[in-house]
């Protein structure tokens, strides 16, 4: 099994400043009113230092000082509504962030190429949507409004206090080449230490996977102690990078909290000295030690977040990573006509390794063809080759002269592969029907059904509003592969793989969906994979693989009189 790449420091960037302009706008209204809450809750300070100055001169009258208290607590209220709203902007600012991850997240892992998707690591992907993408999200939706809103803040109170005095405002900054140093120190090394801990999970989640499918095989062949072995291996392994992650914390954070209160205590004492040797009036000092004081908040958050920042970033590479394989919709001009032609193909899953050798083949429109062949011949390849599911190694598959495989990543299903896999999505019936044509009318989606006798949806109260899957109605096999079949016959595509779709049914429900995929194989050409000879012989040709080549072609009768291949596979059959 193999992991997908991770994305580096500048692709992540990228990534995040595409993610940043989507929304540059809001961004932009968020920030500015973050920087009125910290202009307004300067105020307070500043009004509170004029009452103090005020007493000590004996200049203040009680009127004056109630109007200067009446201030501070305006300001207070106009500080509270400008943070509650822009707290507001930020998390519906944040959401959508997380929403658009999420969505792209989605569309990448959909549009990886099959051939990589049978190699990777179930641990890997599973974690990369999940996890990844749930820290990623919390690091969008909270950590990034955050530092923004965190670092605006510290802007504006530096600006203030080296306004008010420029021996405070430089005394202010006494703590930042702790900062500075501490946060490099981290950042030098939470990445690695980051994507070596979110590999380790993907590690517990893949042996976990692997642990409970085949417990069974496990159980049977005494592989228990082993696999705890190995599972034992692999969460020591979790845990080492857990405990790598925890001791840079250990030391982010208890630098941070002293230098938070390293700027009060040292303004407090150069601004007393000052007092005591009349360089500074008691206001400026008040005002000053206040002010930043409102710098502890501020930095506790952005320091706070940046630890949390690290952990997303790693995510995020990881996420932006599945795109690596991800290829690019290519432009594909209009097929002339629908005859399919497969000329020179090879095709393996592992390198080095052929499944397909130099495959020919051409199939007419509105054929019958069967192909057939010995289990691991290369009938089901040849078959998701022709889907258009992937593609060859060398040599090309063409319909009316244009790839398969560009036309569906350009999002036109002219062929379509049905396998005895089907699958019903949490939805209603309407929606698992129009995924296949999303403008389809319900006359169409009504029709699909009928198509394919799905009787057992006249009697749904709701009709194409029931909903379907978890907490919905939970179809048999027969009728989901009915839904499946439908949902194909919406999508109308003028040729049908079928790689044996009924074989894993029981003998009844096999009958079902077998008279249904007869109603959808009108009018259309049919490639089937016959594992079962006697589907083969009503076809209008036979194409015998083995090894993977086409090694004869021809009607049932003509294949039998040449007593080849096909001829020891048709009398094997029959015993």
């Amino acid at each position: 099994m193999t992991r997908l790449p991770i994305a580096d420091r500048r692709e992540v960037r990228r990534a995040a400043a595409r993610l940043l302009r989507g929304e540059r706008r809001a961004l932009a209204v968020v920030l500015v009113l973050t920087a009125l809450s910290a202009l307004a809750g300067l105020v307070g300070p500043y009004l509170l230092g004029k009452i103090v100055g005020g007493v000590e001169e004996g200049s203040l009258t009680l009127s004056t000082v109630d109007r200067l208290a009446l201030g501070v607590l305006g300001a207070a209220l106009v500080h509270l509504m400008l943070v509650r709203y822009s707290a507001l902007l930020t998390a519906r600012l944040g959401e959508r962030f997380l929403g658009s991850l999420r969505e792209e997240a989605v569309a990448r892992t959909l549009a990886l190429p099959a051939r990589v998707v049978d190699r990777l690591s179930t641990g890997d992907l599973l974690t990369r949507v999940t996890s990844d993408v749930g820290t990623v999200g919390q690091a969008l939706r909270d950590s990034v409004p955050e530092v923004l809103a965190g670092a605006t803040h510290l802007l504006v109170v530096f600006v203030a206090v080296f306004w008010l005095d420029l021996v405070l405002g430089l005394v202010s900054l006494a703590g930042m080449p702790f900062v500075v140093w501490v946060v490099r120190w981290y950042l030098v090394r939470a990445r690695d230490a980051y994507l070596a801990e979110s590999e380790a999970n993907g590690d517990v989640a893949e042996i976990s996977a692997a642990v409970g499918e085949g417990s069974r095989t496990i159980e049977t062949y005494g592989l228990r102690d082993r696999m705890v072995a190995a599972a034992d291996r692999t969460v020591a392994r979790s845990y080492r990078a857990r405990l790598r992650t925890l001791r840079l914390r250990n030391v982010l954070f208890p630098v941070t909290t002293f230098v938070n209160m390293l700027p009060t205590a040292l303004v407090l004492v150069a601004g007393g000295f000052l007092y005591a040797a009349d360089g500074m009036r008691i206001e400026v000092v008040v005002t000053a030690v206040l002010w930043v004081w409102r710098l502890v908040e501020p930095m506790d958050r952005i320091l706070f977040w940046v630890e949390f920042l690290q952990r997303g970033g790693a995510s995020f590479a990881r996420i932006e990573g599945i795109g690596a394989h991800v290829e690019a919709a290519p432009a594909v001009s209009e097929p002339d006509g629908d005859r399919i032609e497969v000329s020179g193909v090879r095709y393996s899953y592992v390198d080095g390794h052929e499944v397909l050798h130099g495959v020919d083949l051409v199939v007419q429109p509105g054929e019958r063809l069967a192909i057939v062949g010995v289990s691991g011949a290369g009938k089901s390849t040849l078959g998701r080759l022709i889907a258009g599911v992937d593609r060859p190694a060398e040599g090309s598959v063409l319909v009316g002269g244009v790839p398969v495989a560009d036309l569906v990543a350009a999002g036109e299903q002219r062929i379509v592969l049905v396998t005895q896999e089907h699958h019903v999505f949490i939805g209603t019936v309407r929606e698992n029907l129009a995924m296949a044509a999303p403008d389809a009318p319900d006359e169409r989606l009504l029709e699909a059904l009928r198509t394919v006798d799905a009787r057992w949806f006249e009697e749904l109260p709701e009709g194409l509003d029931t909903a379907l899957g978890a907490g919905g109605l939970e179809l048999d096999p027969a009728q989901a592969q009915q839904l499946a079949l439908a949902r194909v016959e919406v999508a109308d595509p003028h040729t049908l793989v079928l790689d044996e779709a009924t074989s894993s049914l029981d003998p009844a429900t096999a009958r079902h969906a077998e008279r249904a995929i007869a109603a959808v194989r009108e009018r259309r050409t049919v490639i089937a994979i016959a594992h079962r000879l006697q589907t083969a012989r009503d076809a209008d040709r036979i194409a015998v693989v083995d090894a993977g080549r086409v090694v004869e072609l021809g009607s049932h009768d003509d294949l039998v009189a040449r007593d080849g291949t096909y001829a020891t596979l048709w009398r094997s059959w029959h015993g």
